[in-house]
């Protein structure tokens, strides 16, 4: 099995058992609270102009703030969740602009870790890749391979910074995961594959998560630093965990604040924020049942208060 980790110099998640806070739900947050608009729900365009920077340097310092105040590591995630060819081609971005932004975008979250790492609270780098499509529907699935060529510029250019690690998110079937994961095979940079879930546990194609970790793993031989769930409540997959030797592949989950479908926040004019204390109480009880994840963050819906809450009660019930 390969070992790409060795080679990166920051602490990342999967090498320890000390627990990682992520952000939130950094676009609901824009738009609901900031009244922001963010055409394809995509913020990186917030990169090229001065106030946009600022807004996320922001964004970002409060949670790294959080962290160094917890005594926590922290996990930065790049705003580039859409700055892929298909999604930045409908906003206006060739490959030469995507690649710009996406290294602008790992420059933002460099100075925040030079202005608040510290030893206890490691920060690694996350180039952040998302769907080539909806984050909620699968729509036409690529093949394997179109998956790993598709995605493969995006993470060249993250292999060419100081990223630690990339992480993909809401990733809705395996041919796409496959091809992720392969695509950091190449560029021998680690990959946090994480997973959206439906309300009944499934990915959106119908598939277990069990299997879809599974035929990964084997199509990839292990390649997959870890896995991840988000972009689902923790009542969605609650059912979903077992006691199986496959769970111990999880190492994070980043949930959505809200009990809604998909189907549902797709159509909601509102944001539900849901209970913050009730989330972070979901959050201990996942950990008391596999206390090796170790990276907790939120998702759509959730803000500052959510992870807030999420790493106090986590702290004081450690594993």
């Amino acid at each position: 099995m390969p070992t790409p980790d060795a080679k990166y110099r920051h602490s990342l998640p999967q090498l320890g058992p000390g627990l990682f806070l992520t952000d939130s739900g950094l676009e609901t947050e824009l738009i609901f609270h900031d009244g922001i608009e963010l055409p394809c729900f995509a913020s990186f365009p917030l990169l090229q102009s001065d106030a946009g920077r600022r807004r996320l340097h922001e964004y970002y310092s409060a949670f790294a703030r959080l962290a160094v105040q917890k005594r926590l590591g922290l996990v930065l995630e790049t705003n580039t969740w859409r700055a892929n060819a298909d999604w930045g081609a409908n906003l206006g971005y060739d490959a030469t602009a995507l690649a710009d932004i996406n290294r602008r975008a790992v420059e933002l979250v460099l100075e925040i870790r030079h202005a608040f790492e510290v030893p206890s609270s490691p920060m690694p780098i996350s180039g952040c890749v998302g769907p080539r499509g909806d984050g909620y529907r699968p729509g036409q699935l690529m093949t394997n391979r179109e998956a790993l060529d598709y995605h493969d510029a995006q993470i060249a250019t993250f292999a060419e910074t100081a990223v630690d690690l990339v992480s993909a998110f809401t990733i809705t079937n395996t041919p796409e995961a496959l091809g992720i994961v392969l695509a950091g095979k190449r560029r021998d940079i680690p990959v946090a594959m994480a997973f959206t879930l439906e309300t009944d546990g499934r990915l959106p194609t119908g598939q277990p998560l069990r299997d879809a970790i599974a035929e990964v793993d084997a199509a990839t031989g292990n390649y997959a630093s870890f896995f991840m769930i988000n972009c689902a409540h923790p009542t969605h997959f609650d059912d979903a965990l077992d006691d199986g030797e496959w769970t111990k592949r999880l190492k994070g989950v980043r949930a959505n604040a809200s009990r809604r479908s998909h189907a549902e926040l797709d159509a909601a004019s509102d944001l539900d924020a849901g209970d913050p204390a009730e989330l972070a109480r979901q959050y201990v009880a996942l950990r008391k049942r596999l206390p090796h994840v170790n990276i907790v963050g939120g998702c759509c819906g959730t803000d500052f208060r959510h992870v807030e809450a999420i790493s106090e009660c986590c702290q004081v019930a450690a594993p």
